[in-house]
């Protein structure tokens, strides 16, 4: 008998992470996609690693400094071990994102006419722009703090960009030092004057240091060079201790912004001596600084990729489609109630889910609106059409999780203004976040109380709506009404966890019921019948379920799994786990969606879910697990999971070791799963309502949250 529990049989979470941000990365060098998405992915990875750096290898960090020496419960790693295996690899995956940027992108951009010149790059007529602008608009906003014994070194923020300035001092051979911070306030890049059918840029970083002396009258500048703290930015908070849960959080958030620092970025060109000055200051080590040969904090590409005049050179706009379950419906409550709806985000347009939620706030019918809110848009329909129906009379109930990473300043503001719109704001259960994805909306109809029932795999964000993918589903099945109602009731009172009719939920039942439906499989496969599991999430990490996937494979169950980021199970391994199949998806979208498909012995049961297979999300998360019934959506839901199974151009499967490879098959005709989506949500439409006007869309430039 096997111990599925050795190190051996794992990856280990971090660095499986780090792998995934090389996956993005690859879609930066891919010369396929079009020119100003491969910035944008450029600004994705980086992105990806802030967060990575201010959660994770922070919480190591920690870790260390208190001494802890025992290895993680799955690869075996120390903390330190970790560390230094996530430094090696980022080191080289950062290394890696400027040589791609630098020898590729850039000369690509050069091509076409766009270029980021350096202050001695400038022509005439260029520089005479540059100073203008830095008098009249930069000037005013700089200010310039000098670093002595009166002065200590300041307390920069979180993330910030920042010059460090050596002066030639005539009174002493040390020279002095100061820093100043490139605003915030002020686009990351200027616009120069540029030659017909050209665009010539200057980051804001260069016209500062071309006219430092400026912000130094009658000093020399010896050297000035950019540098970028990243510091720890996870909450802590005891909930037991708190009275406040609001007050305490915004208590955190300001402390987010002065955490210790975890990562140093300094310009590949600054002196031994100022990086060292730097280092000290900071208290970090050698390892913990990287050279950057390129633009620090490569975000800006975000907003740059967006550059008007150049649409060519990005993604063709994409328009979410009328969903093919409401085609030629006129009013939603009406088709629920005949049909459940099966909604394919971002190929089917989120519009409808407002809608349902829109039309429940102006509709005299409907008594109570109840729902749950992890992340939201910054203006959000969604929580204006709440507001809306608190205004109308409604009943309205918000659970609104306020401890949603790096949410947290928005869900606030929002949790105020619908507590003083009436509506009754709660904020989850002690200890859990509340994670889950369902609104309920209560209405009297003439034949008594009817409840319709929207759930989901995402966010009630319309933003991330059109570049993640998500499922949804909406149902006035009398079973889901009733739990749904069970669940609201549960988190905003006292009653005990009640027994679902149709759901399974987190911390009590959800990783049981994913146990219980592996062992189904492992009992059919032993017993001669066909057994299957095809299971797609972001991210794999419970021990758990990786031990009862390894005993399914080594009962003969095939698995496929579809995990786009982190995965700590090892796939191949002779006697473990030679029957899992694991693949990644990145491209275009973010593969958001949860879906769980088991063969049971025939009867075939699929569902959706807001939860991965992570031990966070079994434990830690109030999660909702829920089935698809209704046959014709059951059969849409297989064939999405077959058709990303046989992608074959943004697939990359994952190997033993713990590295991945492209699934580009030379026998096969080349599928892209989301262009296929793309296709076919147009096709349906065209098909049945040819005259159809698409939903409603907005151009995207935000990035996504956890790409």
């Amino acid at each position: 008998m096997n111990d599925f529990s050795l190190p051996q049989y794992y990856i280990n979470r971090e660095l499986s992470w780090v792998a995934f941000n090389e996956r993005v990365l690859e879609e930066a060098a891919n010369p396929d996609n079009p020119l100003l998405e491969r910035l944008k992915f450029v600004a994705i990875v980086n992105s990806n690693f802030d967060e990575f750096f201010m959660v994770r290898v922070a919480g190591l960090k920690d870790q260390v400094k208190a001494g802890f020496e025992g290895p993680d419960n799955k690869s075996g790693m120390t903390p330190k071990e970790q560390l230094a295996a996530v430094w090696e690899q980022t080191h080289a995956v950062t290394n890696r994102m400027y040589e791609i940027l630098r020898d590729e992108i850039y000369p690509e951009l050069e091509r076409v006419g766009i270029r980021f010149l350096t202050a001695d790059q400038l022509n005439a007529e260029q520089a005479a722009f540059v100073t203008d602008f830095f008098d009249y608009h930069l000037y005013p906003v700089l200010t310039p703090m000098a670093v002595d014994a009166s002065r200590p070194f300041p307390m920069l923020l979180n993330k910030s960009l920042n010059l460090a300035v050596l002066l030639d001092n005539e009174e002493d051979e040390d020279p002095l030092f100061a820093v100043v911070q490139v605003p915030a306030v002020v686009p990351r890049f200027l616009p120069l004057p540029s030659p017909e059918g050209e665009s010539h840029f200057i980051l804001l970083e260069d016209v500062i240091r071309k006219h430092m002396e400026r912000l130094f009258e009658g000093y020399s500048i010896l050297e000035s060079s950019p540098f970028r703290i990243t510091r720890n930015a996870d909450l802590t908070i005891d909930e037991d201790e708190t009275e406040d849960l609001l007050e305490a959080i915004e208590q955190e958030l300001k402390k987010r912004r002065m955490g210790e620092p975890v990562c140093f970025a300094v310009d590949a060109a600054m002196s031994d001596f100022l990086t060292n000055t730097l280092q000290d200051w900071l208290e970090l080590e050698d390892w913990e600084v990287y050279r950057i040969d390129g633009p620090l904090d490569p975000t800006f590409f975000f907003k740059f990729s967006t550059l008007p005049g150049y649409e060519h050179l990005r993604f063709e706009q994409h328009v979410p489609q009328t969903p093919k379950d409401l085609l030629g419906v006129k009013n939603i409550f009406d088709a629920v109630k005949k049909s459940d709806i099966l909604l394919h985000h971002p190929y089917e347009s989120f519009d409808p889910v407002i809608d349902f939620v829109r039309e429940a706030a102006e509709d005299p019918k409907v008594l109570a609106i109840k729902q749950t809110l992890y992340r939201v848009s910054g203006d959000s329909p969604v929580v204006n059409a709440l507001l809306r129906a608190a205004d109308n009379g409604k009943q309205v109930t918000v659970l609104l999780e306020l401890k949603a990473r790096f949410d947290e300043e928005n869900n606030i503001v929002w949790a105020k203004k619908l507590e003083q719109a009436g509506c009754h704001v709660i904020y989850g259960l002690v200890g859990l976040k509340t994670h889950s994805k369902i609104t309920l909306i209560v209405r009297s109809e003439g034949d008594g109380i009817r409840r319709y029932v929207h759930l989901g795999t995402g966010n009630y964000n319309d933003t991330t709506a059109r570049i993640y993918t998500d499922i949804g589903m909406l149902t006035a099945r009398e079973d889901f009404g009733i739990d749904a109602s069970h669940f609201f009731n549960h988190l905003s009172g006292y009653s005990r966890p009640p027994a679902w009719k149709a759901i399974a939920t987190a911390p009590v039942e959800l990783r049981k019921t994913f146990l219980n439906l592996i062992e189904t499989e492992i009992i059919n496969s032993r017993a001669g019948k066909p057994a299957r599991i095809i299971a797609k999430m972001n991210s794999l990490t419970d021990k758990q379920i990786i031990e009862a996937l390894y005993q399914a494979s080594c009962a003969g169950v095939e698995i496929d799994l579809i995990i786009r980021g982190i995965c700590c199970l090892r796939p191949g391994i002779t006697g473990v786990s030679e029957n899992i199949r694991v693949i990644s998806i990145v491209g275009r979208f973010l593969e958001h969606s949860r879906i769980y498909y088991f063969l049971h012995g025939g009867e075939e049961k699929i569902y959706l879910s807001s939860a991965d297979w992570m031990t966070r999300n079994m434990i830690a998360r109030v999660e909702i697990l829920f089935p698809v019934l209704q046959n014709n959506l059951k059969d849409r839901l297989m064939t999405i999971l077959d058709i990303m199974l046989q992608d074959n151009v943004k697939a990359s499967i994952l190997q033993s070791d713990g590295t991945y490879r492209r699934a580009a098959s030379s026998d096969a005709a080349p599928l892209d799963s989301q262009m296929f989506f793309l296709d076919e949500a147009f096709r349906t439409v065209q098909e049945q309502e040819p005259d159809a006007a698409p939903y409603r869309l907005q151009p995207i430039i935000s990035p996504p949250e956890d790409f």
